[in-house]
């Protein structure tokens, strides 16, 4: 199913423009021409939901809807909806390289509802059309988000009762007093999903295929988990029982807490995994490959009481196992998944991975402990495998090699020496050699960041896990991708065969 290839990891909001994020409009476009240029055939983004408390991409206000940032502002003025004036009056952010959530949630989305008020109604007949295709979750998506601002963006727990339980008469009553709140979201909808089948289809015309991230868990503060409470870990006054998290590592000596409710199992398997099924179908929609993050969650997953302050009163909970990919293979057939089988491994979750027959992940950052052999070293990835510099949950290649212990540094340098018949090097251009080092090697799939083909430092760094303020903002200043770089790595990427 995965044939030899490699590609770029860069999220959405990381390309350049002025707009205070990155978009699905021109620059977005411009790195697909430059992934072609560069000889790749893969672009891997983070989740494209829409972003809450931390704008973490992980973190959504639904697990079926788009983020509105990422709709270009520019398309909106060449149908006329908006005044090119209006959007260089508006302040979006004055720093080109980092974003400022604050000022979008403020600033755009009053531009995008003025777009809406400007022609709203003009595109009916389009608009009805995509509601039908998205009618699963695309008008409980837009009333859930209606309601939040009635709720002045209160979480739908502190709602007040009849909203909360959603009461039939409750719902009907909102879809009639809220139509044009609702009409609104619908609308922004339908043009992040038109905007994105437009770049999607262009990618796929120049012979990039785009992987997609789906989270695991799905967050508290979500029509999900308003109107399917069921299906998840709640109790009989619709608050979380238990939440999601990790245990302690090396990211954290407290574990993460992540605080997403927990699946209800039982309810699921006995509705067939039936929420699983559309939830992979809308992806498949949306992505030509879907990395599952926390992979070994479906094994066993960690369980922290609602009211823990940290993850370490956690315990492990056997998780579904197979049986949700064998129902997901039934309802939609073989789909190419990559398995992020990253953290705590164990047999089970190594079985699972086997069963399942997805590619696991392989990461060289983590390839380098000077006390013991690693399996993440690039001569032992096995063909089905997806082989990366780091995510975006790690330190960029160059950020890496400044911090790591001086073993493990000295250990890297040895290695790589001899994996690439290298000769007395000294750590120069140590990102150029760790994608190298990966593009040399057996597995089917490798991807680097972006920030690691420019040889940036961690300011450059995407997330820290367990931490908040600084995360989900890096972006291009706008002239990194130059011909010399693209030339660079399609030399690199035929000399591998990929």
């Amino acid at each position: 199913m995965f044939k030899r290839s490699s590609g770029i990891l860069l999220h959405i909001s990381s390309l350049s423009g002025d707009g205070g994020i990155g978009t699905l409009g021109k620059e977005a476009y411009e790195f697909v021409d430059f992934l072609k240029k560069s000889g790749q055939k893969l672009w891997q983004i983070l989740p494209l939901g829409t972003t809450s408390y931390g704008d973490s991409p992980y973190q959504s206000f639904s697990a079926f809807a788009g983020n509105p940032y990422f709709i270009s502002l520019e398309e909106l003025v060449e149908r006329g909806s908006l005044e090119r004036q209006e959007i260089e009056n508006a302040d979006l952010g004055d720093n080109r390289e980092y974003i400022d959530y604050e000022k979008l949630y403020i600033n755009k989305l009053k531009l995008l509802k003025k777009a809406f008020l400007n022609e709203g109604k003009d595109f009916l007949e389009e608009i009805e059309k995509f509601k039908e295709k998205h009618i699963y979750w695309v008008d409980d998506y837009a009333l859930f988000m209606a309601l939040k601002d009635k709720n002045s963006g209160l979480e739908w727990t502190k709602w007040k009762k009849s909203e909360k339980f959603a009461h039939i008469n409750t719902l009907k009553k909102y879809r009639i007093e809220l139509k044009e709140e609702i009409d609104y979201y619908i609308y922004l909808q339908y043009l992040f999903y038109t905007q994105w089948e437009k770049l999607k289809n262009y990618a796929n015309k120049n012979e990039i295929e785009i992987i997609g991230d789906l989270p695991i868990f799905i967050s508290g503060d979500s029509v999900d988990a308003w109107l399917k409470t069921e299906l998840f870990l709640f109790d009989e006054e619709k608050n979380m029982k238990v939440v999601a998290g990790c245990p302690p590592d090396a990211f954290s000596n407290t574990g993460q807490l992540w605080g997403n409710p927990l699946y209800n199992w039982k309810i699921m398997r006995r509705r067939g995994y039936s929420w699983w099924i559309e939830r992979m179908r809308a992806a498949f929609e949306l992505y030509d490959l879907v990395r599952i993050d926390h992979f070994r969650g479906f094994e066993s997953y960690w369980e922290i009481p609602a009211n823990a302050p940290t993850a370490r009163p956690g315990k492990w909970v056997k998780g579904p196992g197979i049986e949700v990919f064998k129902a997901i293979k039934n309802g939609l057939g073989d789909l190419p998944i990559i398995a992020e089988d990253l953290g705590f491994l164990t047999n089970g979750v190594r079985k699972l991975l086997k069963d399942s027959e997805y590619p696991g992940m392989k990461i060289l950052e983590f390839a380098f402990d000077s006390r013991e052999e690693s399996d993440y070293l690039p001569h032992k990835y096995p063909e089905n495998s997806a082989a990366y510099t780091g995510t975006h949950d790690n330190e960029t290649v160059v950020g890496w090699y400044k911090n790591v212990v001086k073993n493990d540094r000295e250990h890297a340098e040895k290695y790589l020496e001899e994996y690439l018949g290298l000769k007395n090097f000294n750590g120069e251009k140590i990102n150029d050699i760790f994608i190298e080092a990966i593009w040399k090697s057996n597995s089917n799939l490798t991807l680097a960041q972006m920030q690691d083909f420019l040889g940036l430092d961690n300011s450059a760094r995407m997330n820290i896990p367990s931490t908040l303020g600084n995360n989900w903002k890096w972006r291009l200043k706008g002239d990194e991708l130059t011909d010399k770089l693209a030339e660079k790595i399609k030399e690199m990427t035929i000399k591998y065969g990929r």
